[in-house]
């Protein structure tokens, strides 16, 4: 059903074939490339803010394109295009690069690899499932709950959704399908307790639709919302010096991500500039501390059935113990390191080459 999906979505309504694309990633194969592939994106969004009692902007927008690139060796070549038709894609591919001497003839598989992906979200869209009163109404119910506590002054809430179909035709004989729905809620509760001003922020959301959402997870987040906000106006200046810190659950994982996840992704480490370099199997941590990179949970933000290069995501043990075991790639730096992608090869869009970054990243 997938595959039926992108392939009537991506390819066919933009006449194109699955042999064409295959042709055209082999030229690139006769330049003496050493992988390339072709990236087939249509993301689609929507958002809507509610601000002092009403809906005060929305906006609405489609950004389609294709993206091809070749790797020769350390070097990574690519060109993009929003128009998607077979006359642009053989432009690109005729002067994406030139090599001295062509090494074989192009060939078209026909009987390509469609391997087994993960199921680990909806394929529906988020933005169909609803009409536009509904959507707007979600807002309003927000605000008028977080109205009802005491001393607040304003309500700002966000409501935003995508979805993303892709598709990867990769030189290594692979085709790889994705559609990626994702909606994410912001709530703003700003309060005025008897002239003191402050603002309390909760937010969610994942590879779900809105109907999935029940009002507890509502109230929990408007009362996170009102309480931090509430705490604001309690709170004392921290006293000077060096002083032990106690981290909970919530932005504890922001400095994880920051000072600890992107240290571990591939290109950093293939470059020897993060603080983790050619330090496989050695202690970088305390003992009780293990560290995760799983893009295999279910309907999370971060989850993917493929990555942007077309590999399955998969659970990534970092750190274990405290002891470093391995780090997060993409197809370039792992076959410039001599390893394997780990299924964590992200692109911005199809204008943009793909990076190793994070999926979920999480410490035990």
């Amino acid at each position: 059903m997938l595959i039926e999906q992108i392939n009537n979505n991506l390819i066919i309504a933009n006449g194109l074939s699955v042999d064409f694309l295959y042709q055209q990633a082999h030229n690139l194969i006769t330049r003496q490339a050493d992988f390339c592939d072709i990236y087939l994106q249509n993301a689609t969004s929507e958002s809507w803010l509610l601000d002092e009692d009403i809906i005060k902007s929305g906006s609405f927008a489609i950004n389609q394109g294709v993206g091809i690139r070749a790797i020769c060796h350390d070097r990574s070549f690519l060109s993009y295009s929003n128009i998607v038709s077979q006359p642009s894609i053989s432009n690109i591919v005729n002067n994406l690069f030139i090599s001295p001497m062509e090494h074989q003839q192009p060939q078209v598989f026909k009987n390509y690899e469609q391997f087994v992906q993960h199921n680990l979200y909806p394929q529906a869209n988020p933005m169909l499932g609803l009409s536009l009163e509904e959507k707007t109404h979600f807002l309003k119910t927000i605000n008028t709950l977080a109205r009802k506590k005491p001393f607040v002054s304003n309500v700002i809430a966000n409501l935003s959704f995508e979805y993303d179909q892709v598709c990867i035709i990769r030189s290594d004989n692979r085709l790889a399908s994705d559609i990626r729905p994702l909606i994410h809620i912001s709530i703003n509760i700003v309060i005025d307790n008897n002239g003191k001003m402050e603002k309390g922020h909760s937010g969610f959301g994942g590879r779900y639709l809105l109907q999935d959402i029940n009002q507890e997870t509502i109230d929990f987040h408007i009362d996170t919302a009102y309480k931090q906000a509430m705490l604001k106006c309690e709170a004392q200046s921290a006293p000077k010096g060096v002083l032990p810190v106690v981290l909970g659950n919530g932005w504890a994982g922001v400095i994880l991500h920051e000072a600890v996840g992107h240290g571990l992704e591939g290109d950093f480490n293939r470059k020897g500039s993060s603080a983790f370099s050619n330090r496989i199997g050695e202690k970088v941590a305390h003992e009780s501390v293990t560290v995760i990179d799983d893009g295999t949970l279910p309907n999370r933000r971060g989850s993917l059935n493929v990555d942007d290069e077309g590999n399955p995501t998969q659970k990534n043990v970092l750190i274990e113990n405290g002891i470093l075991k391995g780090y997060m790639f993409d197809e370039l730096n792992a076959r410039l390191m001599h390893t394997q992608s780990t299924g964590n090869g992200r692109r911005e869009s199809f204008s943009c080459n793909p990076m190793p970054r994070m999926t979920n990243t999480y410490m035990l």
